[in-house]
């Protein structure tokens, strides 16, 4: 067998490319982070050769390191930032407009048509999501109405329309293949996750060409091979799947009632629900965990769009940090947040509110409010908006919750694991290896091609690094979270 699996981990702000072995330890990686696009307040683009030239860079770097060639690459794992949109021109490759993001807002007007109109109805059912302009298919449909030629082009079948795998593999390939895995395409609202087929009512309301669409395959699942002259030769691409649900696969969350949650740009929980899709009741989305194996499985997703960003606001907006890693110090010298909740709904709030109008608050301001206050404040924010959300998952499935799978960057901040497990009152589990994403995606590469037999033999791989365990008694836990439920509807509607 070859030395490594490669993982492909396309993220919002920056590419990485990492080589496992196969028991899932990490060989090499190289990072570079690329520019963010805000044309207006509320929009986030990205530039799709930023994209594309930033994986490749990496992906060559990480073999580099050390000195490995495209033969001693077994397979190649791609896991990436969903529902962010790109159209490209079918014949040359060429983008015909910046990548519109998951994070922006343009569309939100026209969600809020939809709603009213009562198709969210029809959205839910088939797509398991809610009308949001977090998702897909109305960034698609603002390419389509505002970028010039754009719409007649898509109806002679010119166009291609992808989320941001899509576009990877069609560049890895130069051009041969034009595909999506279950995962991505449960992301775009376009896509009937009981059908596992393009839902022709919703791209008719959406004037959305099928033809643009890309063909729809397993997440764990030969797609094709890379051109011999990006890496030196072919390397088989057998795994795809969505960030979220590729960090699901990476923690073994195998079982139904497992829950993960990734602390990145944003958070996100999922609790794997078998091959059974929860309806939710509660503010949540039924998606696609994965396509392994010969069959399809549901997960329960929550989404909270700032969570480590709002770090990055301490540090590059308001500049009271140097580094994301000062965080947990600041937070440690200070015995509680002086009152204080910060709500960072920068761009709306995702689960289980769902309010695109919302902004950012913060609460409990006094003259004894230091830095270290806020710093505290931002960290527990992100635990508070991951708390709401399980709760959300308890009642729709009324399983009781054993333990919380943790994984991404703040998952290694000490301070927000064990204020997580406060205010759930379970345990949090990190894993040693806290790449979990972009494990998630070789493993589902791996399992394509024959280099894991079946997911036991995948979670024998895991090995846990600490348990974080419930400190905090019941009456300062419910005085807390009521303060953090006050705060939270002060951020409501604040920019209708």
């Amino acid at each position: 067998m070859s030395n490594y699996l490669m993982a492909l981990d396309q993220g919002t702000t920056s590419s990485r490319a990492i080589l496992f072995t196969k028991s899932g330890e990490i060989h090499s990686m190289a990072q570079r982070e690329f520019p963010q696009i805000f044309p207006q307040a509320g929009w986030v683009e990205h530039d799709p050769m930023e994209i594309w030239s930033s994986q490749l860079s990496v992906a060559t770097e990480a073999m580099a390191k050390v000195g490995a060639t495209s033969a001693d690459i077994a397979v190649i794992g791609i896991t990436n930032q969903r529902e962010t949109t790109l159209v490209w021109d079918r014949h040359t490759g060429k983008p015909i407009y910046h990548a519109i993001v998951w994070q922006c807002r343009r569309t939100s007007d026209v969600c809020e048509a939809l709603k009213e109109e009562g198709f969210d109805e029809l959205i839910a059912e088939k797509t398991g999501l809610r009308i949001d302009a977090y998702f897909s298919a109305t960034k698609v449909k603002w390419i389509l109405e505002h970028v010039e030629g754009v719409k007649e082009e898509a109806e002679k079948g010119n166009l291609c329309f992808g989320t941001v795998d899509t576009w990877l593999l069609w560049q890895l390939t130069r051009g041969a293949v034009f595909a999506t895995d279950y995962s991505n395409a449960a992301r775009t609202m376009m896509f009937n996750i009981h059908t596992l087929e393009w839902e022709q009512a919703i791209l008719e309301k959406f004037g959305i060409p099928k033809s643009m669409l890309p063909e729809v395959l397993p997440s764990s699942h030969l797609f094709g091979k890379s051109h011999a002259s990006l890496l030196g030769g072919e390397i088989p691409i057998a795994g795809i799947a969505g960030d979220q649900q590729a960090a699901l696969f990476g923690q073994c969350c195998f079982e139904p009632g497992m829950v993960k949650n990734t602390y990145g740009t944003g958070c996100f929980t999922l609790m794997h629900t078998g091959e059974l899709a929860v309806k939710s009741k509660n503010g949540l989305l039924t998606t696609i965990a994965w396509g392994a194996g010969g069959k399809v499985e549901y997960a329960l997703e929550g989404a909270v769009f700032i969570a480590g960003a709002a770090v990055q606001w301490l540090r590059d907006g308001l500049r009271l940090i140097d580094d994301a890693r000062e965080t947990e110090y600041h937070a440690s010298k200070v015995d509680d947040s002086e009152g204080v909740y910060v709500v960072p709904a920068f761009v709306g709030l995702g689960a289980p509110y769902w309010d695109q109008y919302a902004r950012g608050v913060i609460v409990g301001l006094t003259r004894g409010v230091t830095q270290e206050h806020l710093v505290r404040a931002t960290l527990e924010s992100i635990a508070y908006q991951s708390h709401d959300v399980i709760c959300a998952m308890l009642r729709d499935t009324q399983i009781e919750l054993k333990e919380i799978h943790a994984d991404g960057g703040a998952s290694n901040n000490d301070f927000v694991m064990q204020f997580q497990a406060d205010l759930a009152n379970v345990d949090v589990l990190r894993p040693d290896m806290t790449e979990s994403t972009a494990l998630g995606a070789v493993f589902l590469a791996g399992l394509a091609v024959g280099i894991y037999e079946d997911k036991a033999d995948i979670a024998d791989q895991i090995k846990l690094t600490k348990r974080f365990e419930p400190k905090m008694d019941a009456k300062k836990r419910l005085q807390l979270i009521a303060g953090w439920d006050d705060a939270v509807k002060r951020s409501f509607g604040i920019a209708k």
